[in-house]
């Protein structure tokens, strides 16, 4: 393996600091109000989290200094692997049911969403498949089939979990990796339109999702049944004023807000740090973002490429689809805050991901070149 010729990406390197830190100090904020609402101890809670972040972090290091392009040879047993993790959900003695929903594996004291492999999983198959086939990306045959092949099996998988905004969330992603490898654009509609028909499907056949979807058009016609979650979210918000209320002195999570440490996070964070640091935080996202997609555009080949700008899209779609959710501007979905969240298979993912990233970031081409 050659050495790289570079350290890791400072503009990248610093706002994945910068969202890691800030995560964490929102989410030791928002578990107090898990003492309101169920009893739990803050300090279990927060040092579980901190163990989490710190086994993050080492995931981050080591997937720093292992070349990327390890990652393309093995990238068909890496997404066989995790479709085989997933398939642990059908046995029933390991699974965890919670809100209706079976997408927990629980061994002894030990639980993860295997779903959260799925995703880096995809990215990384689709990677090496763009590169194998990138001469005739723009074909149907090497393009938009294999695409749709692989959305089927994931899809299967993913509806059995009730999980259907990981679901979209990938499937954007692929779309997004496919449209900037080159695939025509008319594949790129045909692949956007079989993805509405088959949410519209879910929409309409899951009585959970359609009613997500009337709360959405009309929030407040019932405030205290399926609409209770987003009017709380817009009352925290909102109360949050410019500068909030400060560190700790959020109302809403105590005894309000419905989890207020993981789906309904940012609405924490926006009333004890007002509009300022909501817009902070999403300033933190694109940097995130935009440095990541930096790293892409600079890689020395397509695989490397492609990798850091899915990681760039799937990380920053999924924080903005919560967001959006707790501003109103979305239907409700029960995809994580990425870095803030509660949930420690998130975040321990989310910075080996990124640790592919700063890895890439090492061998990446001179602006100059």
């Amino acid at each position: 393996m050659s050495s790289p010729t570079k350290p890791i990406d400072r503009f990248f390197l610093v706002s994945t600091v910068l969202l890691s830190a800030a995560g964490f100090v929102i989410f030791l904020s928002a578990s107090m109000g898990l003492i309101a609402q169920n009893g739990a101890s803050f300090g279990t809670v927060a040092m579980k989290q901190a163990i989490s972040l710190l086994v993050g972090i080492g995931f981050f290091w080591a997937f720093s200094r292992i070349k990327y392009t390890h990652w393309r040879k093995w990238a068909l047993f890496i997404m066989l692997g995790a479709l085989f993790i997933n398939l642990l959900l059908f046995i029933p003695a390991l699974t965890l049911h919670y809100n209706g929903a079976s997408r927990w594996i629980n061994i002894g004291a030990l639980s993860f969403q295997p779903s959260e492999f799925l995703k880096i999983a995809f990215i990384v198959y689709l990677a090496a498949w763009i590169y194998f086939a990138k001469d005739h990306i723009k074909s149907f045959r090497y393009g938009l089939l294999p695409y749709i092949i692989i959305m089927a099996i994931l899809g299967t998988l993913l509806l059995v979990q009730s999980d259907t905004d990981t679901l979209v969330i990938i499937g954007g992603t692929g779309i997004v990796m496919l449209g900037i490898a080159g695939i025509s654009w008319r594949h790129v509609l045909l692949a956007a339109l079989i993805g509405l028909v088959v949410v519209g499907g879910v929409i309409a056949l899951r009585p959970y999702a359609l009613e997500r979807v009337k709360v959405f058009f009309n929030p407040s016609a019932n405030t205290q049944g399926s609409g209770y979650q987003i009017n709380q979210s817009k009352i925290a918000i909102g109360s949050g004023g410019w500068l909030g209320r400060g560190f700790g002195q959020s109302v809403q999570k105590f005894g309000y807000l419905p989890q207020p440490t993981d789906d309904s996070i940012f609405a924490v964070a926006a009333e004890e740090f007002g509009f300022v640091g909501g817009s902070l935080l999403l300033a933190f996202y694109c940097a995130f973002a935009l440095s990541a997609l930096r790293v892409g555009t600079r890689a020395p080949d397509v695989f490397g490429g492609m990798v850091a700008i899915g990681i760039a899209t799937l990380i920053t779609a999924e924080s903005f689809l919560n967001i959006a959710a707790m501003i109103g501007l979305m239907p409700v979905s029960g995809v994580p805050l990425l870095f803030v969240s509660h949930g420690g298979t998130a975040l321990i993912i989310t910075l080996m991901a990124a640790g592919i990233v700063a890895n890439i970031s090492k061998y990446g081409r001179n602006i100059q070149e």
